[in-house]
């Protein structure tokens, strides 16, 4: 077998074990996978931008999208896109942790000052500290952000009132099956409980644990208030998502779809900003005709603690995240 027989061989395994298909009309078919469920903002976000995508490419560029965690948990979903399997993705910047530690910081409780704030920090084509990190990710992992989502601020849930990191004492509380979140769980007081989203309503209804941390959007959508009592308006995370693809899937996409694709993924991204923002807003009212009780600094909420307590946690979990944190801290 000749050379240039070899070389096409070799493409065409590629494209297969990358899950890339390209048909006879230049097609191209990308899976896209992530963790949301109906009714969230995440799985608004990718319905959106694979529609988007498929009419301004049209037609070259077909996005089919697996929510509900259909392709895996957290850490199925990144080490399908570094390896391929997966090509497309969004979730927390704590889980691209296993491909470059540093890009979790984006995800430090308490980094940013609100939803705004964190979208302009997070931006791949304008924030410097985003360029500099996701490049080092590209270069490290072959995993490249192509976007990001807001999803809305995170707020803690409980079946019972919490007013400080002493309520959570002795407490199982779940945490995203993040080290970045067994930190912040460890500093708000309580007993971090790796929990996947998909097993999280069953966790809480049958007390493995006794509260959670989510936006208003996940909280409703995912019908939490069904088995919690409680919300706590702590706005410890601005949750940002990324969007992120592999490399070489992305290297593949003519040039030209692929500025649409980023297009599309800034787009699409800050229209969540504003859905998210409203959200916060009309969902206290909609959970508290279901049954919440909320919680806020009025009530006796201490924040502060909160921030100071979690924000030590950090800091001695992370040592070498401070000139980062400031570095994302002084975007505007």
């Amino acid at each position: 077998m000749n050379r240039r027989v070899t070389l096409k061989t070799m493409v065409a395994a590629m494209a297969l074990t990358l899950g890339l298909a390209t048909s006879a009309s230049a097609q191209t078919t990308i899976r896209y996978a992530h963790v949301g469920s109906e009714g969230d903002i995440q799985y608004w976000y990718a319905e959106e931008f694979a529609k988007r995508v498929e009419e301004r490419t049209e037609g070259r560029v077909n996005v089919d999208v697996f929510p509900n965690s259909q392709l895996g948990g957290a850490q199925e979903t990144v080490d399908g896109v570094r390896s391929g399997a997966i090509p497309l993705a969004h979730h927390e910047f704590g889980s691209l942790a296993t491909l470059y530690p540093d890009i979790a910081a984006f995800a430090a409780p308490f980094a940013y000052r609100d939803g705004r704030h964190a979208m302009a920090a997070t931006d791949p084509a304008s924030s410097e500290v985003m360029q500099d990190l996701a490049g080092k990710m590209v270069e490290q992992a072959n995993v490249r952000i192509i976007g990001r989502l807001y999803r809305g601020a995170r707020q803690m849930t409980a079946n019972k009132a919490v007013y400080g990191p002493e309520d959570l004492a002795g407490e199982r509380f779940r945490g995203v099956p993040l080290q970045l979140w067994t930190t912040m769980i460890n500093g708000m007081g309580a007993i971090p409980t790796p929990v996947e989203v998909a097993e999280l309503p069953t966790a809480l209804m049958t007390g493995m644990v006794i509260g959670q941390e989510n936006p208003l959007t996940m909280i409703n959508a995912n019908k939490l208030y069904e088995v919690q009592t409680h919300v706590m308006l702590t706005g410890h995370m601005q949750n940002v998502l990324p969007v992120f693809i592999n490399e070489d899937v992305w290297q593949s996409i003519p040039e030209a779809d692929r500025a649409i694709m980023s297009e599309v993924a800034a787009e699409v991204g800050e229209e969540t900003l504003e859905l998210g923002l409203k959200a916060e807003t009309d969902l206290i009212d909609e959970l508290t005709g279901k049954g919440m009780t909320f919680i806020t600094e009025a009530d006796g909420l201490q924040v502060g603690a909160f921030r100071t307590s979690v924000g030590e946690q950090v800091a001695a979990d992370y040592p070498d995240w401070a000139p980062l944190i400031e570095r994302i801290q002084a975007i505007q």
